[in-house]
This record gives structure tokens, sequence and C-alpha cells, in this order.
């Protein structure tokens, strides 16, 4: 769970004498207790809902970032009183990323950041096989989402049939669970598995043994097939 509206990503900061010997640059990491407490509020309740291990981590780097992994860790902290069902930990961003190539096995749900979050999902994606099977979704807890492969577009492979499309099937399979229909995610998924288990060579563009068209097809079939 990464937050997505603040951070560094808000272009906070700026130049001084820029172009010079004596150029300074500054870049603000902008971190609301509103924007803060939304994410880590949601990362409980999904935690919950997912009803696996139960166990939610905020991946941060208090030792340094000690005003704005502070308010994080203090929400954390705060919030995690009132869902003593979740066990809860914390880790830096540095030794998090380590343990999820290591032992990725440690994790269920992992809160935090807008810059960790963007770094620490590359790596989730690459565990699982790459970007070509990483789905995600941008969640707004009060309006409406959207969901799309978490590696985005890939314009070098335009047109060439090629490009791996179950991270975007699975998309779909996140935005049915987010809409309250798992039984349609579920189906989804079962046949992403099919696929990747009997049918594909690789999860790479280009390696799969199968044209895009192809393996949308056969998850298409497996859909059918189970119906």
């Amino acid at each position: 769970m990464r937050e997505n509206t603040e951070g560094l990503y808000t272009g906070g900061g700026g130049f001084l004498r820029k172009g010079t010997a004596q150029e300074v640059a500054i870049q603000e990491s902008i971190n609301t207790r509103h924007g803060v407490e939304r994410c880590v509020r949601y990362a409980f309740d999904y935690c919950r809902r997912r009803n696996q291990r139960k166990k939610l981590t905020l991946c941060g780097k208090t030792n340094v970032l000690t005003y704005a992994s502070d308010l994080w860790e203090r929400v954390f902290r705060q919030v995690a009183a009132e869902y003593p069902d979740v066990t809860t930990d914390y880790g830096h961003v540095d030794a998090v990323s380590m343990w999820m190539i290591k032992n990725p096995e440690w994790f269920d749900v992992i809160v935090t950041d807008n810059l960790f979050g963007d770094i620490i999902s590359d790596i989730g994606a690459i565990i699982q096989g790459g970007l070509g099977i990483a789905a995600g979704g941008n969640i707004n807890p009060q309006g409406v989402s959207m969901f799309e492969p978490m590696g985005g577009s890939a314009p070098k492979y335009t047109g060439q049939n090629v490009i791996n499309p179950l991270a975007c099937i699975g998309a779909a399979a996140m935005m049915l669970h987010h809409l309250g229909q798992p039984a349609a995610a579920a189906r989804i998924e079962a046949a992403v598995k099919k696929v990747v288990a009997q049918d594909i060579r690789s999860l790479a563009s280009g390696k799969m043994g199968k044209s895009t068209t192809q393996v949308g097809d056969l998850v298409a079939g497996y859909i059918a097939a189970d119906g």
C-alpha cells in the first residue's frame, strides 16, 4: 500500500543559483496527517479483509527521516490500537528491500510512503516474474479508483503483438475485487494461473512463445470453460 499523492512527488522545492558552481537543489517531502492516516487506515482495513496472516508492516526510514517517518510511525501506532486482530511490525526501507528479495514470505501487507512505495513495488513485481505480471490499483477510498498494469505502457513494443497482457488482465481482477465481485475476480485469477503454469515459456515480452492476442484468448478460454 503506497501513499500516492504526497511525499517527494508533490513537486515542492527549488533551485538556488542554478547552473553555477554554487548551485543548491532542494526537494521537499510533504506529508500531511490526513494523507498518511488515510493510507494507513486503508492498509489496516485491507489487511483485515485479506484475512490471511493479518500482518501489516510499516516501511520507513525513522533513523534518517526524523520528521516525515516520525509522523508515519506515530499515525501507524495510533491507528493500530483500533485493529487488535492485526499484527504490526516496522522495517527500514533498505532492510525491507533486502528481505523482500531474500524472504518475501515474511510479509503479508506493507504500507509506506510515495517514494519508498515506488521503489519496493518494482521489487514486488520482479519476484513474481516481472512487470508483465504485476497488476496495480490507484485506490480512492471515497470515490472512483483506477486499475492498470503496474509498469504502465511500453511504447517500443507498439503494434508488435508481443506484450504480456497478464498484468492488465490481473488489474481487471483487482478491480472486480474492489467492486465487491470476488467470485468473478477468482475466475480471472485461476485462468491466469493456468496460462502461466501450462501455456507460456516466459513472462517476458517477446519470450512468451505466444502472442499478446493468443495469451489473452487462452485466459478467456479458461474463464469460459470454468463458467
